[in-house]
């Protein structure tokens, strides 16, 4: 059986409502059933069984393909996605790295200029996305069926054959530039920045664009092509393709489109450790704002994997702080105190390195202390204690009864299962997932808090003025250091 669907849901919710109409009969028989609330909660339905669409296996030239067809509507995704990107290189490419995905966009081909592109994407209703991640680089398609063909020369063109027009590069550039210039402007980007830069250090997560790498000679379109030529090529693809389109009908087309693009060169350097800073304090960035800016987190050690640290800490970060109005640090933070509009809870878990975990805010400066205590103080609640079952059936309760939705279109289940293909991840990865945290109990949940949580060492960003916060009481949450904003 497969996950109900919102029609299911309506029904279910129909009938319920017809039971409460007809739950008093007569005297008699309405002091013996449960009625209103009580009917809907006596309702019993069979277990959930989890049972996704799957994506078939293909190959072209060595290149796996992941295929679901679907004929409701006359349209097609195609999905390229490179391993490779901007973390995976010394710093001198960054700028490079990550421009390439606009530059194959909007830089043209060797054989069409950039309004020629466009042109043709116009003429034929042709969709197309470009991306970066630090270890990756992605782009899609989706165009009508009769047009496959001409769109897939197309794209693949522009996947193989960019041209890095220099006018494209010196646009691209100028709207870096001011991008650089204007960080400051936006307290929670400054934040954020700031914050990985000081964990993260001289790592790609603690990269931020800055105007040394923007030097024209750091953005040429030589550069550009051999950034390409080390990203994307054969051996880092794996593709998808979803909607109205039949497999022995594509495969000459995407046996053209591999065929275009090279092979690697060399294999992918190992992405860099970070060495993320452990240091109980406060760092401070002045600036006078009528909202502070708070971020926190210290390292943790809970990485991707199907293990129960893992699945534990999801539900627990989602008890933390990430569950919404139904966390703790929303309920102490905004319900019971008013601090904040908003505060949540992160919990990053990479697959092959440590993460952090910590919260962030935005509160008045006056505020900004107790704020920042009245979180750390739900820590230690948590890393002292187990939470309510409650708690945890409805952490994932919300898990279960929203994953449906990972699944509603099979360009979702083909672009999941591409990633997990590229990260090394099992295929089912979101099956074991589902089944994971519905094992997550609250004695597991206070292991891995009691295990990887440790409120009082946390580094603490706060990006606001530091005489309206109060320089004493900032000095009571550990040593203070001014940082001088780049």
């Amino acid at each position: 059986m497969r996950a109900p669907d919102a029609s299911l849901r309506l029904c279910a919710r129909a009938v319920a409502l017809l039971l409460i109409v007809q739950a008093a009969p007569g005297p008699q028989a309405a002091a013996q059933a449960p009625v209103g609330k009580a009917t809907v909660e006596a309702l019993e339905f069979p277990p959930l069984d989890f049972d996704p669409p799957e994506a078939g296996h293909r190959e072209v030239e060595g290149v796996p393909v992941l295929v679901l067809e679907s004929h409701e509507l006359p349209l097609v995704n195609v999905y390229a996605y490179f391993r490779g990107g901007y973390g995976l290189f010394g710093r001198e490419w960054y700028a490079a790295a990550m421009g390439l995905p606009t530059l194959l966009r909007y830089g043209g081909t060797t054989t069409l200029a950039p309004d020629s592109v466009d042109e043709v994407l116009e003429h034929l209703a042709i969709q197309t996305s470009f991306g970066s991640a630090g270890g990756s680089i992605s782009s899609g398609l989706n165009t009508l069926t009769e047009h496959l063909e001409p769109a897939l020369e197309l794209w693949g063109e522009l996947l193989a054959s960019p041209g890095f027009d220099t006018a494209e590069i010196e646009v691209w550039r100028g709207r870096q530039i001011e991008g650089v210039r204007r960080l400051g402007d936006d307290p929670a980007r400054l934040a954020f920045s700031e914050f990985n830069r000081l964990l993260f250090g001289d790592h790609p997560i603690g990269w931020e664009m800055e105007s040394e790498d923007l030097l024209p000679e750091r953005v040429t379109p030589e550069r550009f092509r051999e950034v390409h030529a080390r990203i994307v090529c054969r051996d880092n693809l794996v593709l998808g393709l979803t909607g109205d389109a039949a497999w022995d009908e594509v495969r000459p087309w995407l046996e053209r489109l591999v065929s275009r693009i090279r092979p690697c060169a060399e294999e992918l350097p190992e992405p860099p450790t970070p060495d993320i800073l452990r240091s109980r304090g406060v760092y401070v960035i002045e600036k006078d704002l009528e909202q502070a800016v708070v971020v926190m987190a210290h390292p943790s050690d809970v990485r991707l994997s199907d293990t129960p640290d893992y699945y534990s800490a999801m539900i627990a970060n989602s008890i933390l702080g990430a569950g919404g109005f139904s966390s703790r640090i929303m309920a102490r933070v905004r319900t019971e105190r008013g601090y904040a509009y908003g505060a949540s809870s992160v919990w990053t878990t990479p697959r092959e390195h440590e993460g952090i975990v910590g919260a962030i805010t935005r509160t008045s400066p006056e505020n900004a202390v107790a704020a920042i205590e009245v979180i750390l103080d739900t820590m230690a609640e948590l890393e002292a204690g187990p939470p309510t079952r409650e708690e945890v059936e409805t952490a994932i309760s919300q898990v279960v009864n929203g994953f449906v939705f990972n699944f509603e279109t099979p360009a979702q289940v083909v672009s999941r299962t591409m990633l997990y293909l590229a990260q090394d991840l099992p295929e089912d990865w979101l099956e074991r997932y589902w089944r994971g945290v519905q094992a997550v109990t609250p004695a597991s949940i206070q292991r891995v808090f009691s295990e990887h949580l440790r409120p009082r060492e946390m580094t603490i960003l706060i990006v606001g003025d530091p005489e309206r916060i109060g320089r004493d009481a900032l000095a009571g949450l550990g040593p203070v250091t001014v940082l001088e904003p780049r």
